[in-house]
């Protein structure tokens, strides 16, 4: 593989040029990026069943290696609610030594899609199934946090819809109220912090309320627990159980890259930073993950949310996610004892906020009111998404995506009988014209096929295919056999306007082949008719002679 092209997927000092000027609003970034990502790091570490220390490792180890590595200047990396919904399965089936291993693992996968250039396939994912996907996570993720708020434990089910209903078994009467009250409490003041100052960390303050309530009233909630006061040494996990691991590691690889890729994506489109590049964003992530992995942490994946407060408080450069990693490791540092006292219930209110903001009405809605194929793609890749898993919900949505652009495609190609051009001439009656419209290719093919071998009373068929746009092997072979059929019933075939870009296919399927004479192939309309109304006039004077 090229060097020049393995060195553009190592950081530069290209990628710092610029500090000097944005270093002040880098900082600013970074620290309100902190403030907002601990109680997102502390809960989505305890909704993964990976616990809270394992949230906070991943957002300061993955948050500063994906930020030197990546490929995007503005992105904020760190654990989601879409691994969330991924490892929770695996922590109850194996454990939770086993994140270790499948972050490694994955990581692995992720960086050498990386150097294998494969950054770019997220392009090809259509909107609908985003937006499914999206609205499908946020459902899990609010599902997930109801045992938190009613006290209970999860269910023993994997489905996040099922799980949710099993926890009410175990809620108690006597203390239920506590949590939901917290829940409410949070939810309140997330909502209403922003419209007081957009600058307000609405979490921070609703935990900090909930906490210090909790604390002076005694109220009997769960608690985050003891947190170590810094990062563990870096540690190679076992791989005893490598072997089941396989299938849900590349599952959280391709979760990340998709993640990412269109995370990154959206911050390019929406901020002033320049672009970014996707291949080295895959081997910016892969790297995120192995050290978090090593160091005991989750998968990693670019975050949006967190991205987009990066770019709304004036981020600039990788100093910002930098900054926001460092800030979350002071906070380790100097604070563990009081964060180990948060309320679980009032992290259950922050993602039950935060998964209710995934969701955008008024992109459901254009989503929906767009085209009726557009919506079925929506419907299926969210139901699916909350039944099954996401990346079975992302398959089956881009298999029905590509089902109905097949079927558009088939509908825009046609065949189209047409007069020979005038003057008219007597022989003309015996003269059939076919014009080949659009896309000509599996899926349509068989139509074409039908439409011009029931001709019936002609001599001569003349076959235009200068106006077709698309033609794969199997249109090609249709073509051929439509040829040979109509030579055996003893019709010429003439073909008119090859394509340059079809000419080769055509020649090696056989579609010249098949014709009767290889003058039968022509770049004019008009002497192609005129060839044809000559053959017209001679096989009628051997008729009559």
């Amino acid at each position: 593989m090229p060097a020049r092209y393995l060195g553009s997927l190592l950081p530069s000092w290209k990628d710092y040029r610029s500090v000097k000027r944005t270093w002040r609003a880098d900082l600013v970034a970074g620290i309100t990026v902190g403030i907002v990502a601990l109680p997102l790091a502390l809960a989505f570490g305890v909704s993964s069943g990976a616990g809270a220390e394992a949230g906070l490792i991943t957002a300061i180890v993955a948050g500063i290696v994906a930020a030197v590595f990546g490929g995007s200047n503005i992105q904020v990396s760190g654990p989601t609610g879409a691994m969330v919904v991924v490892l929770g399965p695996v922590v109850a089936a194996h454990g939770v030594a086993a994140v270790a291993v499948v972050s490694l693992m994955a990581g692995i996968v992720v960086t050498a899609a990386g150097v294998l250039k494969i950054g770019r396939v997220v392009s090809y994912i259509p909107w609908p199934v985003i937006e499914g996907f999206t609205l499908g996570i946020a459902v899990i993720i609010f599902l997930q946090q109801i045992p938190s708020a009613v006290g209970s434990k999860p269910g023993a089910s994997s489905n996040a819809v099922v799980s949710a209903v099993q926890s009410f078994a175990h809620v108690n009467p006597a203390t239920v109220v506590w949590p939901i009250l917290s829940v409410l409490l949070v939810g309140v003041i997330m909502i209403i912090a922003p419209k007081v100052n957009r600058q307000l960390p609405g979490s921070i303050i609703a935990i900090i309320v909930v906490a210090i309530g909790a604390a002076l009233l005694h109220l009997p909630l769960a608690r985050i627990g003891l947190l170590p006061g810094s990062l563990p040494t870096p540690t190679l996990p076992s791989f005893d159980n490598a072997g089941a691991l396989i299938g849900p590691a590349f599952t959280v690889a391709a979760l990340a890259a998709i993640e990412s890729l269109l995370s990154a994506r959206v911050a390019a489109s929406i901020s002033d930073t320049g672009p970014y590049n996707a291949d080295r964003e895959l081997v910016g992530q892969g790297l995120a993950s192995i050290a978090s992995g090593l160091l005991g942490g989750m998968p990693a994946t670019g975050a949006i949310a967190r991205t987009a407060v990066n770019i709304r408080s004036g981020g600039q450069t990788r100093v910002a996610a930098i900054v926001h990693a460092l800030v979350l490791l002071t906070i380790v540092s100097l604070a563990t004892g009081v964060v180990s006292q948060i309320p679980l219930a009032a992290l259950a209110g922050v993602l039950m906020i935060t998964a209710a903001r995934m969701i955008s009405i008024a992109t459901v809605r254009s989503v929906l009111g767009s085209t009726r194929s557009d919506a079925i793609i929506f419907a299926i890749t969210a139901i699916i998404t909350v039944s099954f898993d996401l990346i079975t919900a992302v398959g089956i949505g881009i298999a029905v995506a590509a089902f109905f652009a097949l079927r558009a495609l088939a509908k825009s190609g046609g065949v189209h009988r047409e007069e020979p051009p005038s003057p008219a001439q007597p022989e003309d009656r015996h003269i059939a014209l076919f014009r080949l419209d659009g896309a000509l290719f599996f899926g349509a093919a068989d139509r074409m096929l039908e439409r011009v071998t029931r001709i019936s009373d002609v001599t001569v068929v003349i076959i235009r295919m200068s106006q077709l746009q698309v033609l794969d092997a199997t249109g090609a072979r249709v073509i051929t056999e439509m040829i040979r059929g109509l030579e055996r019933r003893g019709i010429t075939v003439l073909i008119k306007g090859i394509r340059p870009e079809h000419l080769r296919l055509a020649t090696r399927v056989g579609v010249l082949s098949a014709l009767r004479d290889h003058k039968h192939l022509f770049t004019s309309l008009d002497d192609a008719v005129e060839h044809a109304r000559d053959h017209v006039r001679r096989s009628a004077f051997e008729t009559a002679a």
